[in-house]
């Protein structure tokens, strides 16, 4: 979910260097679509060298737990599910409408920014290439 309003901002510099690697290096790349994606109950790539990461999990488990369970319910998601960035793609298309991040992110912090909501928009109005390009926190032109 979160690589798709994803939008170069991050919690370090480390982080952001590296969720920017996956998600416009990979994710938004030219073979993206089928890039591969395993559901995890722990850090995972992306989380590697979040600040917030303790072992396997988070300082703030207790909301990221909160928070995966309520992305696994809206997409039915099962746990250790394989699937490539083009499924999941469209499994957000289908499960989760423009105005529902309100409810199915309820708590994030990067939520009051829009930029998810953005992409969401963008994504069901089929602007593939609005969804490929990389928006400032703070530029609100697309939304």
């Amino acid at each position: 979910m979160c690589a798709l309003g994803y939008a170069g901002e991050g919690y370090s510099s480390a982080f952001t260097d590296n969720m920017t690697r996956i998600v416009m290096g990979q994710l938004r790349g030219p073979e993206g679509d089928e890039t591969p994606i395993k559901l995890t109950g722990y850090a995972d790539n992306i989380c590697a060298p979040c600040p917030k990461r303790s072992g396997r999990l988070c300082n703030n488990q207790q909301h990221i737990a909160q928070l995966d369970r309520s992305h696994a319910k809206a997409l039915a998601l099962k746990p250790l599910e394989e699937m490539t960035w083009r499924d999941a793609k469209a499994r957000i298309r289908k499960h989760i409408q423009p105005g529902d991040l309100k409810s199915v992110c309820m708590g994030c912090a990067w939520l009051e920014l829009d930029l998810c909501e953005a992409a969401l928009r963008r994504l069901h109005a089929n602007e593939a290439e609005q969804v490929l390009t990389f928006p400032s926190a703070h530029d609100t032109s697309n939304t």
